[in-house]
């Protein structure tokens, strides 16, 4: 009897492992911003100014997913943050490994408490800084309740699998990348979603990783993620694979789909349990 129940605990206790093991969860602490590509409106610029302390917050922004060879300081999403209010933005990047892994590379970021990619190609980001004293030092702007953000590839790259992360095409899916930098483990994030009608792309990683949570990300459109949890915000759409349908108007569908290759949109200040697997009524 006594081997009959150690069997059956043991049995319980490996189910609860395995189920834990493929649960999709954020940060402890901190928060994410996740957005789909696309000008990014006044709403989401500012949101992320606020989680990483205010206008006089110390501010990285990493350019390297776009692969040019040099960084105007005083354009792009630097001089976007600069006409929000942010006083204190400054640009870190390198393609070299060896530099990315240097205590002097990595000291503006022992101050940041907010950091964002820019879109390009998220296997760059890999491969400059994947296992690095860097990776190290961004993840611990999270432990330090620090924000991370990033739009089209920058936010690909906070998940655990690494959609369209092939070196030849932003086409294949599964590509010759597939490990992004984990901030939040169990999940694929597409990005320009409908406005580059991508919307059934997705399909092709949960088929042979059903396990993984599905998100798509639509231009002008980002996730704010804290903990298990994350709200929409922006114009457009945010598009869920969990494997079940969704509809704010659920009661008044007679015939709803099949949950064979389905999903359901979220839109802004709607709100998602990812460890349910969810919408927050």
């Amino acid at each position: 009897m006594k081997k009959l129940l150690s069997f059956l605990l043991l049995a319980v206790l490996s189910i609860s492992v395995s189920a834990q093991k493929h649960e999709t969860i954020g940060p402890e602490k901190g928060a994410l911003i996740l957005a789909g590509g696309g000008a990014l409106g006044e709403e989401i610029i500012s949101k992320f100014v606020e989680l990483a302390g205010g206008k006089n917050a110390t501010i990285i922004v990493i350019p390297t997913a776009s692969g040019a060879e040099r960084f105007d300081e005083n354009s792009g999403f630097i001089k976007q943050l600069k006409d929000y209010g942010a006083t204190k933005v400054s640009l870190l990047h390198t393609y070299n490994r060896e530099v990315a892994n240097s205590y002097n590379f990595v000291k503006p970021l022992q101050k940041a408490t907010g950091v964002w990619f820019t879109g390009g190609r998220q296997w760059r980001l890999v491969d400059a800084y994947a296992g690095t004293k860097t990776e190290k030092a961004l993840r611990k702007v999270l432990h330090k309740g620090g924000v991370i953000g990033g739009s089209s590839a920058g936010a690909t790259i906070q998940g655990s699998y690494l959609t369209r992360g092939d070196t030849h095409t932003n086409q294949i899916m599964m590509g010759d990348h597939e490990e992004g930098f984990s901030y939040i483990k169990n999940i694929a994030i597409d990005q320009h979603v409908l406005a580059r009608n991508r919307h059934f792309d997705m399909f092709e990683i949960l088929e042979k990783r059903p396990e993984l949570l599905g998100i798509g990300i639509d231009e002008g459109t980002a996730m704010i993620v804290q903990k298990n949890a994350f709200e929409v915000i922006g114009v457009s759409k945010v598009l869920i694979y969990d494997g079940t349908f969704w509809s704010r108007n659920l009661d008044d569908i007679e015939n709803p789909p099949r949950t064979e290759k389905v999903f359901y949109m979220l839109q802004h200040g709607d709100c998602y349990n990812m460890k349910e697997r969810k919408v927050i009524q």
